[in-house]
Parts: structure tokens; C-alpha cells; sequence
């Protein structure tokens, strides 16, 4: 078996089961926060702030932005390898996801954790 050091899982299934397993993990995000925000007719800034100030929210929410780095790194790492067949190319433009990937992981937390 050939295996890939650009790909984020070990073989095509990993892939496949952590692509499946990040969408589910957003669906249910977007379906608690569209929910949350159908039932709170009056949404104000302290309904909000008491949603985020709960642990499991936190965690949650830190989850789901872990789950759609995975998805898009996975995504972006298909599309690059099937188009873009200049190594070179191909490399710069992965490492320039992946710093920004993990940019927007830094903030995030930032964000969420109010590190």
C-alpha cells in the first residue's frame, strides 16, 4: 500500500471517515445554533454570552472549528492534488493553507477560550 505524507488521514478510507465524521460534526453545530436561535425570540447580547460562557459550548464550538479545518484541509489537499500539478506550486500553496489554517485554529481558541 502507497501512502501519502501530504494527506491528512493514512489511506483513502481515513480520509473518507474523517470527512464523513467532520460534516457530521457541522451539521449538528449549525443545526444546535440555528435551533437556539429560533427558540430565543428575544436574542440579546447576554442570551448569547451566557451560551458561550459554558464549558460544554466552549468545547463544542472548539470541536466543531477543529472538524472544518480537517474537512477543508482534506478538501483543499484533493482539489490541489487532482489540478495543480506543479510539485512546487502544489507545496507553497499547501503550506500557505496550513499556516493559515492554523492561524485561524490560534484565533479561535483566542477567541473562544479568551486566552
Amino acid at each position: 500500500m502507497v501512502t501519502n505524507a501530504a494527506s491528512f488521514g493514512r489511506s483513502g478510507v481515513h480520509d473518507y471517515i474523517l470527512l464523513r465524521a467532520s460534516a457530521v460534526i457541522l451539521a449538528c453545530y449549525t443545526i444546535f445554533l440555528v435551533g437556539f436561535i429560533a427558540c430565543s425570540s428575544p436574542l440579546t447580547f447576554e442570551i448569547w454570552h451566557g451560551l458561550f460562557s459554558t464549558l460544554a459550548m466552549k468545547v463544542f464550538t472548539l470541536v466543531t472549528l477543529i472538524a472544518l479545518l480537517i474537512h477543508a484541509w482534506i478538501g483543499i489537499w484533493q482539489v490541489l492534488t487532482d489540478y495543480v500539478k506543479s510539485t512546487a506550486l502544489r507545496g507553497v500553496l499547501q503550506f500557505t493553507f496550513v499556516v493559515t489554517a492554523f492561524s485561524y485554529l490560534a484565533a479561535g481558541i483566542i477567541i473562544v477560550w479568551g486566552v
